[in-house]
């Protein structure tokens, strides 16, 4: 990398503290902005880092007791770069070490140190003819490792190169990993890989402020995931985001394809509101219901709240479904003064919790998808489709108040995980590949109402984040107030995708456990309100701060499918007009 333009030189630093970097004369101060990748060539490796502050430095206190007028644009040339200068701060992330330096470190004591020797007395020349030989993810050529030491003084800093984003993100078309490009960093136009098959086998989540485009950031991975085939996804879709059609923000109404558009074979929609989704144009659409003896007294602990119930009326909701079992709420909702009086007297319980019960509960026979008793297994249904490899989404429509999303999600990701925990446990005793489950990964929005540290223990949600992989379910968590969230839970999250945040608190969940935190805060804090995100986890080798992928035209034609009679008639029409009209018909 010889013939790279050196942007400064390091002037000192600390492996807890990151090195200050002071800034050639030539280079404008301005070009460096929070969250760019920098590369600091050292003797044996080349240092790959985060940029995380930067400042303006004197040589002499007298410069800022008498500075030049503005007007005076040559004593401001003569003072640039002795007098005054630029610094920056930068957070080492990986070391990348050439494969003949890794050998020359092993073996060859007496001959390697000759040879770093005059290498230090020829300019570097050794370790930058090296560092230019690696090739891109190759780990017999090169390795990445964590950050243990820092450079010499003085040593320089450049650009990252495409080589060195390939060498560290992988590039999407790996025969030998899974990768998916999620954005391209701030500066470069250099596709950012996240490796899925790290990425689903734990619990992950997008985060950010309302309006900062968690909804696209969620789509654009659940399209990675069925294009490359990495798990099947179930998705509750609280406002009809992800299965069809979906509104795209901004001055003009515009629309966005959904995953039903996009993979028309592969994702099958289920809706809670038949009414609904047959007005938004989808077709095909599963209807599904949730019968009351599905609905147990640990999902009313999820929605006591909506609910306003109290600890009385739950203790006696357990003892209603010890004497009636799974019927119990259909019991309880027939039942007249009179029998409940002999319930208690018989059964210990209180008329007043029991009626209050009794009261609350007659909301949830007002949701569309509450029935007395279901004769067809909807949730066996989705099951089947899950295994078949089929990616499920499940639509709310009208009925995506907090009341209905949490009961009806936590109801069937209960039951799913259920069958889920019996398939590991038979392929664990058969270690036969054919029982292995496909990895399947729960979608969520909202999350914090379900993993808040209150509820989190009686909510399925909480159980598999706990687990991690050891039942090949794995969460990936939408919510605007990671804060809420219980820290136990934060702490399994593998991967974090997060947009732009203003809460201290939630900045602060967000690095639950994350060494190095204290810069990466600055860097999240100065994030553009749109389309930037900082990753970090589980699915990257290090924090990287991308812009994000357009969920666009050009997308649709890089990772959809949609065979053209799946298409909408209104959309095979303007596609066959813009044929015409190219054709000049």
């Amino acid at each position: 990398m010889t013939s790279e333009k050196p942007l400064g030189s390091v002037v000192q630093g600390s492996l807890s503290q990151g090195l200050e970097i002071r800034l050639h004369p030539d280079v404008l101060v301005e070009d460096m902005r929070v969250g760019k990748f920098l590369v600091v060539q050292g003797v044996r490796s080349r240092f790959f880092c985060m940029l995380t502050d930067v400042s303006l430095g004197t040589s002499s206190q007298r410069i800022l007791a008498n500075p030049p007028e503005p007007s005076n644009t040559f004593l401001q040339e003569v003072l640039a770069g002795s007098g005054t200068f630029g610094t920056i701060n930068l957070t080492p992330m990986l070391m990348i070490t050439p494969e003949e330096v890794r050998r020359e470190g092993k073996g060859e004591r007496g001959e390697g140190r000759r040879e770093r020797n005059q290498s230090k007395k020829n300019g570097l020349a050794t370790a930058h003819s090296s560092a230019g030989s690696y090739k891109a993810q190759s780990s017999s050529e090169i390795e990445l490792l964590p950050v243990k030491t820092i450079p010499n003084h003085f040593s320089q800093v450049y650009d990252a190169s495409e080589r060195d984003f390939r060498a560290v993100f992988g590039w999407e078309d790996d025969p030998h990993r899974r990768n998916f490009a999620i954005g391209q960093p701030i500066d470069m136009e250099v596709p950012i890989c996240l490796d899925l098959d790290r990425f689903v086998e734990r619990s992950n989540g997008v985060f950010g402020k309302s309006g900062t485009g968690k909804s696209f950031l969620t789509r654009l991975l659940l399209s990675g995931i069925i294009r490359k085939q990495a798990a099947v996804n179930l998705i509750f879709d609280m406002h009809s985001e992800y299965g069809w059609e979906a509104t795209r923000e901004g001055k003009q109404f515009s629309t966005v394809k959904g995953l039903r558009q996009l993979f028309p074979g592969q994702v099958q929609i289920y809706t809670l509101d038949p009414d609904s989704t047959k007005r938004r144009g989808v077709r095909d659409a599963q209807e599904l219901y949730v019968s009351f003896d599905q609905i147990d007294v640990e999902d009313l602990m999820l929605v006591r709240g909506e609910l306003n119930l109290s600890e009385a009326s739950l203790e006696n909701a357990i003892i209603l479904r010890n004497e009636f079992g799974r019927s119990w709420i259909a019991r309880l909702l027939t039942m007249n003064n009179e029998e409940i009086q002999e319930f208690c007297e018989t059964k210990m319980g209180s008329k007043s919790s029991i009626m209050a019960l009794q009261r609350k509960l007659n909301r949830l026979a007002e949701l569309k998808y509450i029935r007395n008793s279901c004769p067809h297994n909807y949730v066996g249904q989705i099951l089947e489709s899950l295994e078949a490899g089929k990616h499920v989404v499940v639509e709310f429509g009208s009925q995506a108040n907090l009341l209905s999303y949490m009961l009806a999600t936590n109801v069937i990701a209960r039951r799913i995980h259920q069958a889920y925990v019996r398939k590991a446990e038979q392929f664990l005793q058969t270690k036969n590949v054919s029982d292995r489950p496909r990895q399947l990964v729960i979608t969520i929005e909202e999350a914090h109402r379900f993993l808040d540290p209150a509820t989190v223990g009686q909510t399925i949600f909480g159980t598999i984040a706990r687990e991690m992989r050891k039942y090949f379910v794995t969460l990936l968590v939408v919510d605007q107030r990671p804060s809420g969230i219980d820290n136990e839970v934060m702490s399994q999250i593998g991967t974090r995708i997060t947009a732009l945040l203003n809460d201290e608190k939630d900045i602060d969940a967000i690095f639950t456990g994350v060494a190095g935190a204290q810069s990466l805060k600055s860097v999240l804090a100065k994030l553009d309100s749109k389309q930037q995100a900082l990753i970090l986890g589980h699915a990257v080798p290090m924090p990287v701060v991308v812009k994000t992928r357009p969920y666009d035209e050009t997308f649709y034609a890089e990772i959809g499918d949609a065979a053209w009679e799946e298409l909408p008639t209104a959309v095979v029409f303007k596609a066959a007009e813009t044929a015409k009209a190219d054709l000049g018909i």
